[in-house]
């Protein structure tokens, strides 16, 4: 079955449903399909969106999980090893330092090291970019 909006040539509006499309041109061609409002078999199919059934989402399976999270755990390790090998460790004085290059009182240059949630927010609220480094996961190759 189909559904089509239709609309007649005083422009009344309605939907009416055909076994098929070849069902509504046939009926069409032959004066058999007419508005409801007037009469009229001067009917047309207005531009519609068709209606199409779709299928049930389905979970993942549990080997789809957990090679998703092998493939994040990967790329968290990758972020990290990329960090701790071009960016410049600055320990606890990041929240300063970060400050520092924000404001141009230090050379521009990237940095990581460890700053508290409140220097954090600090920072943040001040408009000094800055993100937490992912925690390393742990080795695959050193799991039990």
């Amino acid at each position: 079955m189909i559904r089509y909006a239709l609309f007649c040539d005083h422009d009344h509006g309605f939907e009416a449903w055909f076994a098929s499309s070849g069902d509504y041109d046939d009926q069409a061609a032959r004066g058999l399909v007419e508005c409801p409002f007037c009469g009229s078999t001067a009917v047309r199919k207005q531009i519609m969106a068709p209606s199409v059934a779709g299928t049930k989402k389905t979970a993942p399976s549990s080997d789809a999980m957990k090679q998703m999270r092998s493939m994040m755990m990967q790329a968290a390790r990758e972020v990290r090893e990329h960090v701790e090998q071009n960016f410049d460790y600055v320990g606890d004085a990041f929240a300063r330092e970060a400050r520092d290059i924000h404001e141009g009182r230090s050379e521009k240059r990237e940095i990581y090291g460890e700053a508290t949630p409140a220097e954090v927010k600090k920072l943040k609220d001040d408009g000094v970019p800055c993100a937490p480094l992912p925690n390393l996961p742990p080795d695959p190759r050193k799991a039990n």
